[in-house]
């Protein structure tokens, strides 16, 4: 195996690590405390349109779209772009100003790769410019979401449209104002065998009957402007043609989108696992509790060394699982994609735990990332698939393939 970057991806690096420390980082300090401020909620940041510009004139736009989804991107493979998730994954708001930010780019590569012409000139093409964002619908608060074929939203045919009546909670990036667009799964057979049921469609979150009923907190923060929310169907009436792919596609859409999905995820939070190691770092040679600095107590140099090992690991094994993606596709790379989303979120919980830590009351306040970041992971421990659920499929796969000789 050869994670080495590519020179593409190298040279990539390096122009994103610029870009970020002169044009984003000066600023971070003054986009959290915008955001934190009651009187802006769900509104943006004045300056991110002129960031947004400016990466896009310098080339760092939609990095994370394969080659073969067009002229709109530089064509990175997934390993390619692994670390420059890590890198934006260092700034809580960064991947927006590339055209990088979830939902909108799995919804971005569903409708690249499964998308009809028409869905994408009416929705990939403005997502791509960064015109609008979108949002996805898949949780429900009413069934154990953990196994997906508990869902009971509906998708009915009625003419030349149909009609998708349902409850969804956790969507996010519905609270954003930019957000036009929503990728909503649904049933659109429910006697059909248990994993042809679902289907995808396109809904204008201006449609007649879509109601956004709250704004949902994660550890109190709001993740004001994107958000994440409680939204109702009622009978919302759409045309056939946004469904996507066809019906009872709705799972193997999903596949494809979240398999990417989940490297990049992993990879963002890497890069906050990384910022939290090098802050304890930092603060483990600035303060001195019993006239000593921190960095000379040997149970701090096992915490920050047991993560740097923690992180490398892990990071080790995300470039594996998107090396794997790449070669063979998602569902050759599902055991890979499984470990990641096991082992990522866990680590960085615990390396940030651990910062929180060093850091003292600074660590649990608003002077840092910390707080956010620790919110961050620990959500992720839960969103695109409980640990659970990930760990039974692993050790599923796992036993039958050290016992098929015993068939």
């Amino acid at each position: 195996m050869n994670f080495e970057a590519s020179e593409k991806s190298r040279e990539l690096q390096e122009r994103l690590g610029r870009f970020l420390e002169m044009h984003v980082l000066p600023v971070d300090a003054e986009v959290e405390a915008f955001h934190r401020d009651p009187a802006n909620l769900w509104k943006k940041w004045p300056g991110l349109e002129a960031l947004k510009a400016a990466a896009r004139e310098a080339g760092l736009w939609n990095l994370f779209l394969p080659l073969d989804y067009g002229e709109f991107s530089p064509g990175l493979t997934n390993l390619e772009y692994a670390p420059l998730a890590e890198l934006m994954g260092r700034t809580r708001w960064a991947s927006e100003v590339f055209n990088c930010s979830p939902p909108d780019t799995g919804n971005m590569e569903v409708l690249a790769r499964y998308g009809s012409p028409g869905q994408q000139e009416a929705w990939l093409a403005p997502l791509l410019e960064g015109k609008i964002r979108s949002a996805f619908l898949m949780t429900e608060p009413g069934v154990a979401s953990s196994d997906a074929t508990n869902m009971e939203t509906s998708i009915t045919a009625d003419g030349g449209d149909y009609l998708v009546t349902g409850r969804k909670w956790w969507s996010s990036g519905a609270m954003d104002p930019d957000c036009k667009i929503a990728i909503v799964m649904g049933k659109t057979d429910f006697g059909a065998p248990r994993h042809q049921q679902h289907s995808m469609v396109l809904v204008p979150m201006d449609a007649p009957g879509l109601t956004i009923i709250r704004p949902l907190s994660v550890f109190g923060y709001l993740d004001s402007p994107e958000g994440h929310a409680e939204i109702v169907l009622e009978s919302v009436r759409v045309p056939k043609a946004n469904l996507i792919l066809g019906e009872g596609r709705g799972f193997e859409i999903a596949q494809g989108r979240l398999g990417p999905g989940r490297i990049h995820h992993c990879m963002r939070l890497i890069g906050m696992a990384q910022r939290a190691l090098e802050l304890m770092s930092e603060r483990a040679i600035s303060r001195s509790p019993f006239g000593r600095t921190l960095d000379t107590y040997s149970s701090i140099r096992q915490e920050v060394a047991r993560s740097a090992c923690e992180i490398e690991q892990a990071r080790l094994l995300v470039l594996s699982a998107a090396d794997k993606i790449d070669r063979v596709g998602s569902k050759g790379a599902r055991d890979l994609i499984a470990m990641i989303k096991i082992v990522v979120p866990s680590m960085a919980c615990t390396v940030i735990d651990r910062a929180i830590q060093i850091m003292g009351g600074l660590g649990v306040s608003a002077d840092t990332p910390l707080a956010h970041y620790y919110a961050a992971a620990r959500s992720l421990r839960l969103a695109d698939g409980p640990d659970e659920v990930h760990m039974s499929q692993l050790g599923k796969a796992t036993i039958r393939k050290y016992t098929a000789a015993h068939d």
